[in-house]
């Protein structure tokens, strides 16, 4: 999957992400104009009430398109949300070695301070203002940005809500100090950083160091992720580490698989569809995306229902179908099979008759329907 990610993600990305803008905001912090690109999902305009989760890159010059590819392929098949991307520019006149000024106890400087407000309290601001943004706040960056956009986590109440650090230089200490940042944030936080085999061994040593003291860190606010990538370079790493990251933040919103199937559904005493309610509060409560449960989701519920005979839960499975696809047979399919799976076959058979005067959905027919129906006939 990642292998494909990384071919494809860059043709996707003016596919699917139909409105890139390059903006300009006048800083009062900075005391100049700074340059922004901004890339809207294809579906802002379509979805008026429609709230995004915002990403801001670090590096904008050379990341944007590189994540925006990938959140494209990974939108396409309905493994990541859509998200509004703001990449700053910082190569014009290697402004990011003086945002990014950090002194000896690794603290911004007063223009890495400058920059650091910057964007907490001009860009964003300015985002969430003339965007529809969701409250999820995401910041990435490389070496030299990467080592600055944990000072975010200096704060009392951490600016964003995840953080992707690819082969960041950490200043001075960092590496003892973060993991203990990461202990003490009280708000729940993904924490993604990387290194690969061929990074800069100064580098290198450091962010290893860090990754051996924070992975100890046990706590369930804490949804921490350390790759450390084969055969890569300071630089290609990134295009392992980009998709790796996504996914890692993005995991509950992704359809059920397999793996979540075996591991965490099959194997539940009861309470398969508390679940599936649950793994869709989480999306909305965490990304602010409220979505109607997909169908493949529904037909794992009704695997794992069947396959440990827990068939009352198909009533409270079919309520749950009757509210997201009102017009659809799949709420009194769901009876059907209940009925059917504890003998109650005329019941089962008027429920099957019910759903053929509804409309199809997926795999679900009114032939089906009907053929259900005749078969407990026969019985």
């Amino acid at each position: 999957m990642k292998k494909n990610i990384l071919f494809i993600f860059f043709i996707c990305s003016n596919i699917i992400f139909s409105q890139k803008v390059i903006d300009t905001i006048s800083s009062k912090k900075l005391n100049e104009d700074r340059e922004i690109t901004i890339g809207l999902p294809a579906s802002y305009d379509k979805h008026a009430n429609q709230k995004y989760p915002v990403l801001i890159l670090l590096d904008g010059d050379f990341l944007f398109d590189a994540f925006q590819g990938a959140l494209s392929y990974g939108n396409y098949w309905d493994d990541l949300p859509e998200v509004i991307i703001v990449g700053i520019t910082q190569n014009k006149n290697n402004e990011r070695e003086t945002d990014c000024a950090l002194d000896e106890n690794g603290l911004p400087t007063e223009k890495g301070e400058a920059f650091f407000e910057f964007v907490g309290l001009e860009l964003l601001p300015y985002i969430e203002k003339k965007y529809r943004t969701a409250p999820f706040k995401m910041i990435a960056g490389l070496d030299t940005t990467a080592g600055f956009l944990n000072c975010y986590l200096y704060k009392d109440v951490p600016l964003f809500d995840a953080y992707i650090s690819m082969s960041p230089k950490l200043p001075a200490g960092m590496e003892e100090q973060l993991p203990d940042r990461l202990a003490a944030i009280q708000k729940p936080i993904f924490y993604y950083h990387s290194s690969g085999d061929g990074d800069m061994k100064k580098m290198r040593n450091r962010i290893l160091a860090l990754d051996e003291v924070a992975k100890k860190i046990n706590k369930p606010t804490l949804n921490y992720r350390f790759d450390d990538f084969k055969g890569t370079s300071h630089y290609s790493l990134v295009l392992n580490s980009i998709p790796s990251a996504l996914y890692q933040i993005f995991s509950v919103y992704q359809p059920i698989s397999t793996t979540e199937f075996n591991e965490k559904i099959a194997v539940l005493p009861s309470g398969y569809v508390d679940y599936l309610i649950q793994k869709y509060d989480v999306i909305e409560k965490s990304f602010a995306l409220k979505l109607p449960i997909r169908l493949n989701d529904f037909k794992a519920i009704e695997a794992a229902i069947l396959k440990n005979k827990a068939y009352p839960e198909f009533e409270k499975l079919s309520q749950l179908a009757k509210k997201n696809y009102p017009k659809s047979m799949l709420a009194d399919y769901e009876m059907g099979q209940m009925y059917e799976k504890t003998g109650e076959n005329a019941k089962a058979i008027k429920s099957y008759r019910m759903a053929f005067q509804r409309e199809e959905i997926g795999d679900l027919t009114k032939e089906m329907m009907i053929g259900k129906a005749d078969e407990l006939k026969k019985l």
